[in-house]
């Protein structure tokens, strides 16, 4: 029989440790090494279409409204059962919610491979919460950090060193490819955005408005400082959140509204960033960012803060540049010299696509994931020596 290997989801909105996880999740079940399953803590979010078409038998959720009322203790309850039934043989959890239940499930249900995740480095977790992600972690057998930068991060708050496997991001390059006949006025269209912008210059970020620390006002003072240089020059925001109408606002009152274009939920995204000349990623803290690898794979310069494992994938001078996060004048800067320079841009943008097919491709991201669960399961004796039995 193949080993279960089960992915607890902490929902299926549009973030990107979510989109990590259901990929990973499809990677495993095309690839059958092993009897995949997916639960969730939440139900909701645009991305459950994905995993649903995997034709999954059931999707338990574990629905929570905080860590330490009876309804946690019922549905900890109600997974470690499930996880006994379903004799899972490992557990994987993908962020800091399903890190604290899963860690904690999967210990009291003697799971015998329980590997925990880490996408970010500083600046999401108050002191209480990273006590408890440490504990959750003490309670894991491994900890999945993304980039080289988390994996630092973790030995800094304590971790041992050889408990933590350093696995990148995944990028499906070729879900990133558009039709030949695909032309930039279709490719407006199809985004909704006015015709007359086509031969404008154009600067977009993807990112959600959930997140402070994802600073769409570096953005905006960024976008304010090209406007001085480049008058012609439109700026793109795909992402949606409950900072929306604050950041519609910091528009306006910076006076470039006229042009900003908010694109909301981002279901386009090829389309998106082949009109696009320029991308860029203010954020003030990540682990490593999907929408740079993102950015890369549509063969778009970068223009990034030096956060998290940017400098892991933004090549500086090669693939595009990395700014001090916070510092709009320089990010500027680097904007005005890109969109300048359309040649010097084109092959950062070449660059950078053949770098990511290298580096970070969704058969390596596969390939040492299994290998990690296979090496994990051996020192189990084959599953069973501390788990079931």
């Amino acid at each position: 029989m193949k080993p279960v290997a089960l992915q607890l989801i902490n929902s299926f909105e549009q973030g990107g440790s979510e989109r990590q996880a259901l990929q990973l999740s499809r990677l495993l079940h095309d690839s059958g090494r092993f009897d995949l399953q997916v639960a969730c803590l939440s139900v909701d979010g645009p991305l459950k279409a994905e995993i649903e078409q995997l034709g999954l038998a059931e999707l338990p959720s574990y629905p929570l409204t905080a860590f330490y009322d009876f309804n946690a203790f019922r549905q900890l309850r109600r997974c470690v059962n499930y996880l006994r039934a379903l004799k899972v043989d490992v557990l994987h959890t993908h962020d800091f919610y399903t890190n604290v239940f899963g860690m904690f499930a999967g210990a009291l249900a003697r799971v015998p491979v329980r590997i925990a995740s880490r996408r970010e480095t500083i600046g999401m977790r108050s002191r209480l919460q990273l006590r408890l992600q440490a504990f959750a972690y003490s309670l894991s057998h491994q900890i999945v950090a993304n980039c080289q930068t988390v994996r630092r991060q973790l030995i800094a708050e304590g971790q041992c060193g050889d408990k933590i496997a350093v696995i990148y991001n995944g990028l499906d390059v070729h879900q990133l490819e558009l039709a030949a006949s695909d032309n930039r006025w279709t490719l407006m269209g199809s985004l909704n955005l006015p015709p007359a912008l086509q031969n404008r210059p154009i600067v977009t970020m993807v990112a959600n408005m959930r997140l402070e620390i994802k600073d769409h006002s570096m953005f905006i003072r960024a976008a304010h400082h090209v406007l001085k240089e480049i008058p012609a020059a439109v700026f793109l925001l795909a992402g949606e959140g409950e900072l929306l109408s604050r950041v519609r606002a910091e528009s306006e009152a910076a006076g470039i509204g006229q042009s900003l274009f908010f694109l909301g939920r981002c279901e386009k995204l090829a389309q998106l960033l082949a009109v696009s000349d320029v991308c860029v990623l203010t954020s003030r803290s990540e682990g490593f960012s999907n929408a740079i690898l993102e950015y890369m794979a549509a063969g778009r310069p970068v223009v990034a803060t030096d956060v998290g494992g940017a400098r892991e994938a933004v090549l500086e001078g090669e693939t595009g540049y990395v700014v001090p996060a916070g510092d709009d004048q320089m990010m500027a800067e680097r904007i005005v010299l890109l969109l300048r320079d359309p040649e010097k841009a084109r092959n950062m943008g070449q660059t950078g696509r053949v770098f990511v097919e290298e580096n970070f491709s969704c058969e390596s991201q596969l390939r040492k994931t299994e290998g990690l669960y296979e090496k994990l399961l051996g020192r189990k004796g084959n599953v069973l020596t501390d788990g079931y039995s």
